[in-house]
């Protein structure tokens, strides 16, 4: 029987820290090829290629240069020839590049590969709504994709210290060997068929991260923190009642769901953005080019995103936190409206599908 193969689209921090795990995971499996090429964006470190640094000091010199990838990690510069014999394809990539790699890989890749996306982030549509990258995925490619995420901040994840993911995967033969890939002992891998639920969660959670920064940049105390963080977790919840129906209520309590947003209120650049933007005054436009060059500010246009939907269907005063940060970020509404939400926000929540499945 021929083996797995896996390769890896990326290299930045978080595609090197996952190709440590993969790669040590394949070596002497029965069922699962040993050699793991990874798809580096060509740059010159120190007047040397990055992939030639890879390839024989098996460091990843830009990115994460502490750390020592197993030497069945094989660097390629052409995207193609990286995915090409591929049955599952890891993308782990900025999400502005999703579209453009797709394009590049339609028609490339065998018809039975499965991707999987460890990528937070999303697209607009031409609806105005968020695309989640897996569809996005799916749709160009034409081939089924999970999804990974949770709270795993990669440098915690490389330094050994317990972390945890989980993953919506998309076709149950894959459970196991998803499973199998991405664990280490202390990173512990929980797999569910949810996977919109998954992925919506890491989204949904810029929002209150943003929230809880511009509660750090106004010096509240913890108890105020805290109470962003509870009712952003339950407007989660009402979020997805309504526009993902049939998703489980335990897929909220893995990692993608409560612990992911708390890491993020705690040490995500949404937060560090927040906090910046109460602290200085300085414009979002003009602090997110300082603070986090090459990211877009998920934080704000996850809110806008949200708020459209949640206009459309005119429930902007069933999410009041939700609209508060939008109405923040735009300007509408002072800061000092954050805790006013919080002390008046109804005590009932809102659940007009009553959907949920444990």
């Amino acid at each position: 029987m021929d083996k797995i193969m896996i390769c890896i689209i990326g290299s930045g921090n978080w595609a090197t820290t996952i190709a440590r795990n993969v790669g040590r995971n394949v070596i002497n499996s029965l069922t699962l090829d040993e050699k793991v090429p990874m798809y580096v964006y060509e740059e010159i470190v120190d007047g040397r290629k990055l992939t030639d640094i890879i390839n024989t000091t098996h460091i990843n010199a830009k990115y994460m240069p502490n750390f020592e990838l197993p030497p069945n990690i094989v660097a390629v510069d052409d995207i193609v020839a990286t995915a090409r014999d591929a049955d599952i394809i890891i993308f782990a990539i900025p999400p502005t590049f999703v579209s453009s790699c797709c394009k590049t890989l339609l028609g490339k890749v065998k018809p039975t590969a499965h991707a999987v996306s460890l990528i937070k982030g999303f697209e607009r549509g031409d609806d105005g709504q968020f695309v989640l990258i897996s569809q996005i995925i799916m749709r160009q490619l034409k081939i089924p994709c999970s999804v990974l995420v949770g709270c795993n901040l990669a440098f915690e994840i490389a330094n050994d210290h317990f972390a945890e993911g989980t993953v919506g995967c998309r076709d149950q033969k894959y459970y196991r060997v998803l499973h199998d890939i991405f664990r280490s002992p202390t990173f512990r891998v929980v797999v569910t068929e949810d996977a919109d639920c998954v992925e919506i969660c890491s989204t949904l959670r810029n929002i209150i991260a943003f929230a809880a920064g511009c509660s750090d940049g106004m010096e509240l105390n913890e108890n105020t923190k805290a109470g962003i963080i509870r009712r952003g977790f339950l407007e989660m919840l009402q979020f997805v009642d309504v526009f993902y129906p049939g998703c489980r209520m335990g897929t909220f309590f893995e990692s993608c769901g409560i612990s992911d947003l708390v890491t993020s209120c705690y040490a995500n650049r949404n937060r560090k953005l927040a906090e910046a933007f109460v602290k200085t005054g300085k414009p979002l436009s003009e602090l997110e080019h300082i603070l986090i060059p090459g990211h877009e500010p998920l934080g704000p246009v996850t809110a806008e995103l949200v708020h459209y939907m949640l206009k459309k269907k005119g429930l902007e005063d069933k999410f009041p936190l939700f609209t508060t940060v939008y109405k923040i970020c735009i300007g509408d509404s002072p800061l000092s409206r954050l805790v006013e939400t919080l002390i008046k926000a109804r005590d009932d929540i809102f659940h007009p599908m009553h959907t949920f499945q444990l």
